[in-house]
């Protein structure tokens, strides 16, 4: 039965004009996502003198995401093409405010947290997946650049959103605070999709169009979307490690309170998200994807290697703004992957799909292995070459794939 029967469904913007209602939903779909899981990090050294979990398992409370994710992401591609998206999004509207209320109920059971993170994974990965496109395809011709930046900033802004709530705890409320206000948002945005539906100020329904006419994906192409999953699994491997374990090492690496460490926490986030926008308007203005993602990553492992050596405030500082630098051109650079190498009108699920799988991939790595990094050394120094390999690696790749996009004439998204 086609979605908003007997109404008028306002349609995605690359036949016409942007739809900001669109292009705002699917950001804010995404940026829940995000809020959803990053709520834990800057909460977990509370988390931890409260209930003594083992730091591996901890790590695993942001990896079962990726897990879940890799279980259920390119099969959500295909049931999007199928299915009723927003009966999709209804089921993870309610499987992510289940996910909170059970831990909160069992706090203290550490597999217990493990598998409400598990059903708030669900809801990620079709929040995750769903958002970008309904961003992308709700964006003008003129918009487009903007909705890609939209598109890879929306992980920071769930963070900021995430480290705001820190205050609110350390008045007594404590670490809940953070599952309280997720099912909270959870469930507006369910209503707003409700009323979107109801009032067809925008088109929800993923479910694939007619094929005529589509120029099928080239085996060029098709190279192209896999090496760009690959490079993400390995940005995203040390990006969340990084992330998820900063806090912890700003504690204990370096003596700082819980507000101290989230200010820190927070110096590569909002750096990520000004640089992220200005990426995009680099790019609007001719600048190719391929460079700009190998210099990026290049300047991440180059911060990576400099670990052991970065010591002092100063020195400090400057390697997390360098860091948030690097951080806030690679995920642009990635999500306009899809755009780039099929063009906006060819970049549906499927493709979003794809290089999710890849980013799923390394948020299930990059949490665990830093761990059994610090486990093995006992210094949290010893991550940077780790991790600062891992980067290289990546560089690596991400000029392979810059030149991959050269050959076949594509600088950037269309």
């Amino acid at each position: 039965m086609p979605l908003n029967r007997g109404r008028t469904t306002r349609p995605p913007a690359a036949r016409g004009a942007t739809n900001w209602t669109g292009v705002l939903f699917g950001f804010l779909l995404a940026s829940l996502a995000a809020f959803q899981q990053f709520k834990l990090p800057p909460m977990l050294p509370s988390m931890l003198a409260e209930f003594g979990y083992p730091k591996t398992l901890a790590g695993a409370f942001m990896s079962v995401y990726a897990v879940i994710g890799l279980a259920v992401s390119l099969a959500l591609s295909g049931a999007m093409a199928r299915i009723s998206t927003t009966h999709i999004l209804g089921f993870a509207f309610f499987s992510a405010i289940s996910g909170n209320i059970l831990a909160l109920a069992m706090p203290e059971d550490a597999w217990v947290v493990l598998g409400s993170r598990a059903l708030e994974g669900f809801a990620f990965a079709v929040f995750a997946i769903a958002g970008p496109v309904y961003t992308n395809r709700h964006a003008g011709p003129g918009h487009l650049a903007l909705a890609i930046a939209l598109s890879a900033i929306w992980i920071p802004v769930g963070q900021i959103a995430a480290n705001l709530l820190v205050p609110l705890a350390e008045t007594g409320i404590g670490w809940r605070i953070g599952w309280l206000a997720t099912a909270a948002a959870t469930a507006l945005m369910a209503v707003w999709t409700l009323v979107i539906r109801l009032r067809g100020s925008a088109d929800l329904d993923l479910r694939r169009r007619s094929s005529v006419g589509q120029t099928p994906i080239t085996g060029e192409e098709r190279w192209a979307l896999i090496l760009s999953a690959l490079l993400f699994t390995l940005w995203s491997a040390q990006y969340f490690a990084y992330m998820t374990w900063l806090p912890q090492f700003l504690v204990e690496a370096h003596g700082l309170g819980p507000g101290m460490a989230t200010i820190g926490y927070s110096i590569p986030v909002v750096t990520l998200i000004v640089v992220g926008l200005l990426s995009s308007r680099w790019i609007r203005g001719g600048a190719p994807v391929g460079p700009l993602l190998a210099g990026s990553m290049l300047l991440q492992a180059a911060v990576w290697w400099a670990m052991p050596w970065t010591e002092g405030l100063a020195v400090g500082i400057a390697s997390l703004l360098l860091y948030g630098i690097g951080i806030g051109i690679t995920p642009v650079c990635l999500f306009a992957m899809p755009s780039t190498i099929l063009g906006s009108h060819r970049a549906g699920p499927g493709a979003f799909a794809t290089i999710m799988t890849g980013r799923n991939l390394g948020v299930l790595i990059g949490p665990v292995l830093l761990p059994q990094v610090l486990l093995l050394t006992g210094v949290w120094s010893a991550s940077g070459p780790v991790f600062g390999a891992i980067t290289t690696l990546d560089a690596i790749g991400g000029v392979l794939l810059a030149l991959g996009l050269a050959r076949m004439g594509r600088r950037g998204p269309d």
